[in-house]
């Protein structure tokens, strides 16, 4: 068979299988995407990243000297304009601080879910401090497994025992003694500086005293 009668073939069968058709559209449209990707990542979501960097500084030293509407005027401005770059999601999350520094925990809980941060303790701290604006609006339930999954998440020596300490008084709270002991335990057993810091004993005793009455 001729290589003209091959290609021949093959364009008669391409145009008969739909799904093989169908197939070939998808893969080209899914390369053709990828590519526009790599391009605008490369020649203008990089630059503007680039600048977003220092784009929320104004509202950090404003937020450091606790002039919180200032900052707040400041800081939404930055987040709009660089929403998804990395300056963009530090100015977001300092925002739902400042927020949460005048009670309006409903707005600083919204901001705080869609913060996206990359660094060691960024996410940590978002979901810490989605768990404090639950706990302030009463959603303790909320708060716990907020604070659960910040303890988890990157477990180290000084977020992990700090979350595992708010999710054990909010266990309290919620009358779940078995959850608060096993909490204030591992808190003891595992993050031995931070429990003496604590005096952790003190509060599986005072647990302990709970869970028999």
């Amino acid at each position: 068979m001729s290589n003209s009668t091959g290609l021949n073939n093959f364009k008669k069968q391409f145009q008969e299988n739909k799904q093989l058709k169908n197939i070939t559209i998808a893969v080209s449209v899914v390369i053709l995407l990828a590519v526009g990707y790599i391009l605008y990542k490369q020649f203008v979501w990089g630059p503007d990243n680039e600048k977003s960097k220092s784009s929320y500084y104004k509202g950090l030293n404003l937020a450091a000297k606790d002039s919180t509407d200032a900052a707040i005027a400041e800081l939404e401005g930055v987040v709009k304009k660089y929403d998804g770059k990395v300056g963009g999601e530090i100015a977001e999350f300092t925002l739902a601080r400042q927020y949460m520094a005048k009670g309006n925990f409903k707005k600083a809980l919204t901001l705080l879910e869609g913060v996206d941060l990359n660094d060691t303790y960024g996410p940590i701290y978002t979901l810490g401090l989605q768990g404090d604006c639950q706990s302030e609006l009463g959603k303790l339930s909320d708060a716990l497994s907020l604070y659960e999954e910040a303890a988890k998440l990157n477990e180290n020596e000084n977020t992990s025992p700090m979350y595992m300490f708010k999710a054990a008084l909010v266990a309290e709270e919620l009358k779940d003694f078995e959850k608060a002991t096993a909490l204030y335990e591992g808190i003891r057993d595992n993050y031995t500086t931070f429990a003496q810091q604590k005096a952790i004993d003190k509060y599986i005793a005072r647990v302990s005293n709970k869970k028999v009455k």
